[in-house]
């Protein structure tokens, strides 16, 4: 997810109808250093003028069909403060390491856990906090058997946890498939498949849940609108404390 500025006026003033990008613009943070690289993409669906940043740092401004690049840079500027905070935000937050090798902090279950070497008599195995994962070896990049053993592990916890909660919520569902999703945690089909991405088994608890039920929710609400949210409150009351969580974590997961 990414963090965005408030909208700003519908435009009005005309201009081509073709996809453009403007000159990149870099602004100054506070105290003078270097904050993100603003990218202006002109959008036909836009009914405002709006400012994101995205989880690789750069922020893109969205021109809409009848809007101006001028009034653009004008929305930018005005939201400058905005920028400069969100982007101090997104500096601070961990950054997981490149390369996962011994020692290295690794986002588990909801936590930061160092990749420890476990003793186990045997075959190399680390450990992250109490549970243990066979590894080919100990030396190297770690991070390709780790993480196939989060999708291992993700194929067997998610769909019984989701057949759960359907079961508590009265939902029928037909499959549960767990995927390698890049651009979403989770999809539902109108015919009660429910598609989770195998990342979930990283996040805590709370939010694995609420994602679920999110995708429960849709096989009743198939839109975003109020009556769905309502919904998903009534089944999982903490789903905005969830929804932060995710803002916040989901870029170091790759989502």
């Amino acid at each position: 997810m990414n963090d965005a500025a408030p909208p700003g006026p519908a435009a009005t003033a005309p201009t081509d109808a073709h996809a453009r990008r403007g000159p990149p613009v870099v602004v100054l943070a506070p105290g003078g250093t270097i904050g993100p690289e603003v990218r202006y993409v002109r959008s036909e669906r836009a009914r405002h003028y709006r400012l994101t940043l995205r989880r690789d740092g750069v922020a893109v401004a969205t021109i809409p069909r009848r809007g101006s690049e001028r009034e653009a840079r004008r929305f930018v500027a005005q939201q400058r403060g905005w920028l400069e905070r969100a982007w101090a935000r997104q500096q601070a937050r961990p950054r997981p390491a490149a390369v996962w090798t011994t020692g290295a902090a690794v986002l588990w279950r909801g936590e930061w856990r160092p990749i420890d070497v476990a003793a186990t008599g045997g075959r190399p195995a680390v450990g992250l906090g109490p549970e243990v994962f066979r590894v080919p070896r100990l030396d190297g990049d770690l991070r390709p058997a780790l993480e196939a053993q989060f999708a291992r592990r993700a194929r067997i916890e998610l769909p019984a946890r989701t057949w759960e909660l359907a079961a508590a919520t009265g939902i029928a569902i037909r499959n549960v498939t767990i995927r390698n999703q890049r651009s979403r945690w989770g999809s539902c089909s109108a015919g009660g498949t429910i598609s989770l991405n195998w990342r979930l088994v990283q996040a805590p608890a709370a939010v694995r849940d609420y994602l679920i039920y999110h995708e429960l929710m849709h096989l009743r609400e198939m839109n975003h609108s109020e009556r769905f949210w309502a919904r998903v409150a009534v089944v999982c009351p903490g789903w905005r404390a969830a929804e932060r969580w995710l803002k916040e974590h989901g870029g170091l997961l790759g989502i």
